[in-house]
């Protein structure tokens, strides 16, 4: 059968990947068109647009309009040429929902794959999701129930995290050799995850830094993002004993006895290596303002959604320093609280599934399309 991704960005390059991989496991005459980037590329020819063509800033959205516009039209008139048996948009919720609309226009089945977040926010978006899409596949549990109240066709077949982490742990050299080819020392580590943008990092990193003055028996290593060029962190690291580490998130974290996270995916990879935590976010003075309006969730860790309660502390907006540098002195030195944390961790695990995310989600796929033909 003919399947058709849509993948915007680094982290739906590798989750489509994976799923392409296992499609062609589950049916072995699968053919393949998409937008997407070069992991894709590797998982199967067919490539109609780079995702590096798509992905702008706001502002460059403004002015680069035509050419978004334009590469819509790529993507529209390759799926009308091609006629694919399913189409497959993989989160990038702005681009893809424009793709979810047109393929089941013209009577493509739409599945999916890593639905935007109309659960925080603009939950109308909900009912486009539902005329648009013959089935989603959520990777968050919570997603389930939320989307079935509508009345949607909802699969939930665990977290692609888990595969990815489970198969680095797999190859790992072992925490105490990646120190040491790192040039740290025997202390314990406290890994530093700032963001991956520009802006994340201002907002974050200074504070994490000032944590880390208060503990001299630990080391504190940045996390750099792949996304930064290295003397970015300069600014902030110059002059003091916190190091970084470029490209190696997932070697850190399974290095580190603590960590201070950005909220965002990295809060549930941390968990998933097991490392205590406490969360922190800030943003724009305005831009705060307007999400405390809009957002509809109690809680802004995928650990304490997932959980729906409290688990790690969250430290948002204000006194980044004191508010988080209190909770990290708590996880470094109060070992029932670690233990606490770590059993949590525990019972998300048990929620986020086994290994072999994509071989589920591709196996139930090709079932539904197989009775579409009988």
């Amino acid at each position: 059968m003919k399947y058709f991704l849509v993948a915007g960005e680094a982290s739906g390059d590798l989750h489509a990947s994976n799923l392409m991989k296992a499609l062609k496991e589950a049916d072995p005459g699968a053919e393949f068109r998409y937008m997407g980037g070069d992991l894709m590329a590797g998982a199967a020819p067919g490539m109609v647009l780079h995702y590096r063509e798509t992905s702008f800033m706001f502002l460059d959205v403004l002015v680069r309009l035509r050419k978004i516009l334009r590469n819509l039209g790529t993507i529209r008139e390759a799926i009308r040429q091609w006629e694919p048996d399913a189409v497959i948009p993989v989160d990038y919720p702005g681009f893809n929902m424009r793709i979810a609309r047109f393929a089941s226009g013209i009577g493509s089945r739409v599945f999916y794959f890593i639905t935007p977040k109309v659960w925080a926010w603009r939950r109308r978006r909900v009912y486009r999701l539902k005329r648009f899409t013959r089935k989603l596949f959520v990777i968050l549990p919570f997603e389930v129930p939320f989307y079935r109240d509508f009345g949607m066709e909802v699969a939930y077949f665990g977290n692609p995290l888990v595969d990815g982490v489970q198969g680095f742990l797999e190859g790992f050299e072992g925490a105490e050799r990646w120190k040491a080819s790192k040039g740290l020392d025997d202390r314990p580590v406290v890994a530093l995850l700032a963001g991956s943008r520009e802006k994340e990092i201002q907002r974050t990193l200074p504070a994490m830094v000032l944590m880390a003055a208060e503990h001299p028996g630990y080391q504190f290593v940045v996390a750099g993002a792949p996304s930064i060029a290295p003397g970015f962190y300069e600014t902030w690291l110059e002059g003091t004993d916190v190091g970084i580490v470029h490209g190696e998130t997932y070697a850190l974290l399974a290095s580190s006895f603590a960590g201070v996270i950005t909220s965002g995916t990295a809060t549930l990879e941390a968990a998933l290596f097991g490392v205590p935590q406490v969360v922190v976010y800030r943003t724009g003075s305005m831009a705060y303002a307007i999400a405390r309006r809009i957002v509809k969730i109690n809680f802004i860790s995928l650990v304490n959604l997932i959980l729906d309660r409290g688990l790690v502390l969250e430290v948002i907006q204000h006194n980044l320093y004191p508010g988080a540098g209190a909770e990290l002195s708590r996880i470094l030195e109060d070992p029932v609280h670690r233990e606490r944390i770590l059993e949590g961790y525990r019972e998300l695990g048990a929620q986020l599934g086994e290994r072999g995310v994509a071989e589920r989600i591709a196996a139930h796929m090709v079932e539904l399309l197989q009775k579409g033909k009988a």
